[in-house]
């Protein structure tokens, strides 16, 4: 009977083991005396297994979506919120209580909240390194806080310029650098995107995504040059909570 009482929530992701939301659900759950919640990763080398879980986990309550099926288990869901709809990438999932699964995006409201605080009258334009779907959550942000932005990839598209034509002009123009690209997440922590670091000034915002190790070489670059940093530590907290308060509406 006992069993049958556990609301079991999870992480959908690749290569996750060293993941942020498992640990942090499992301490949160402790801290809070909620007994009956397990949480556990969900570590698939493909979207297509993505039913078979729900099939054999059939007692699951949420999950989040982390790298890379963010967009990719959208086509698996039954329904979408408005603002997962607009941004077109999806890390939170309610079971509903007709056992149908709704996405969300939390992404967005970590990001917001967590570089609101550090916004100057002169940060207007960013550059968002990366076109996943956690840079388009922080687009989704950037265009709530009224900041115009470009996407920068490793191939130019129809939204986006490639690594080269960032230069001089480009630092001169956008005071806020947001890395969303793993580049130099561990292990692999001597990585880093490939912008020239030189024109990076006191007037600058560089803010990662990563979180793990607490300053990436993008970080340590930029901070050497004076810019103002953040890592996105804050930013998973705050998009954890959301989804919990999600799960539990």
């Amino acid at each position: 009977m006992e069993q049958k009482s556990l609301k079991r929530f999870g992480l959908i992701g690749r290569n996750i083991s060293y993941s942020f939301s498992k640990k942090y659900f499992k301490e949160k759950f402790s801290a809070e005396l909620f007994n009956d919640c397990t949480y556990e990763n969900f570590d698939i080398e493909s979207i297509e297994s993505f039913p078979d879980i729900i099939k054999k986990k059939s007692d699951l309550k949420g999950l989040n979506v982390t790298i890379p099926y963010k967009e990719t288990i959208i086509p698996y869901l039954d329904k979408l919120s408005k603002k997962a709809t607009l941004i077109g990438a999806v890390n939170v999932i309610r079971f509903t209580k007709k056992g149908k699964l709704k996405g969300y995006n939390s992404d967005y409201y970590g990001f917001k909240k967590s570089i609101e605080p550090l916004l100057e009258p002169h940060h207007k334009k960013a550059l968002i390194l990366g076109t996943g779907g956690a840079a388009k959550a922080v687009a989704f942000a950037l265009e709530e806080l009224d900041i115009f932005y470009t996407f920068v990839s490793r191939e130019a598209g129809e939204n986006s310029i490639d690594y080269n034509r960032v230069n001089i002009t480009s630092f001169d123009n956008y005071q806020i650098i947001i890395n969303c690209t793993p580049l130099g997440t561990k292990p692999n922590t001597k990585d880093f995107p490939p912008i020239p670091y030189e024109y990076f000034t006191p007037q600058h915002l560089a803010y990662d995504l990563i979180y793990n190790p607490a300053e990436s070489q993008f970080l340590k670059k930029a901070k050497k040059k004076g810019a103002v940093i953040k890592n996105g530590y804050e930013m998973l907290v705050l998009q954890a909570e959301k989804a919990w308060n999600i799960w539990n509406k």
